[in-house]
């Protein structure tokens, strides 16, 4: 059932709200600490805190592009991005619970992350990395975190979603 635009409303606000909120405030934590410091390491060195600024996408892909480029790609193409994802959360016809939940992570880290390019010219304020010995992430942020949580979110509600119409399908 899609829901009313209320109560649409209702779920995005605190979630795309506090997202953004609790990420915005670990970048200020990790630019007021972590900025020309040293790194720390944490739990057998899997989980690593250290400032870096990414210039480009995700894991510094596009990083080695020229600065209006990445501005294009980056943060008015991205801010389109943004747009629409917006006006199609609060009209999107096939819209369910999880799939709001998880366009509202996506929307969250996105913007978050779109914020912090237009206050730090182009570029995203990252801090954590994990991994085992050297098999290592990129350096990424919490808002990173909620558009992959999100991208979760959204294959495993679809998969539910095909399942339930195979079930549904099967007992017609």
């Amino acid at each position: 059932m899609m829901p009313s635009l209320k109560s649409r409303l209702m779920l995005m606000v605190p979630v795309i709200g506090l997202g953004i909120l609790i990420d915005q405030l670990s970048k200020v934590w990790a630019v007021r600490f972590l900025m020309g410091g040293p790194s720390f390491s944490f739990v057998g060195d899997t989980v690593r805190i250290g400032y870096a600024e990414n210039h480009g996408a995700f894991l510094g892909m596009g990083n080695s592009l020229s600065p209006e480029l990445r501005f294009v790609i980056f943060t008015a193409l991205v801010g389109l991005f943004l747009l629409g994802l917006l006006v199609y959360m609060l009209i999107g016809k096939e819209m369910d619970r999880i799939s709001l939940w998880a366009l509202s992570l996506i929307f969250a880290g996105g913007f978050s992350n779109f914020v912090d390019r237009a206050l730090n010219d182009g570029a995203v304020v990252d801090f954590l990395n994990m991994g085992i010995g050297g098999l290592r992430t990129g350096i990424f942020n919490i808002a990173d975190v909620y558009i992959m949580i999100g991208a979760g979110l959204v294959l495993i509600g679809q998969w539910f979603v095909e399942r339930h119409k195979k079930q549904s399908n099967a007992t017609d």
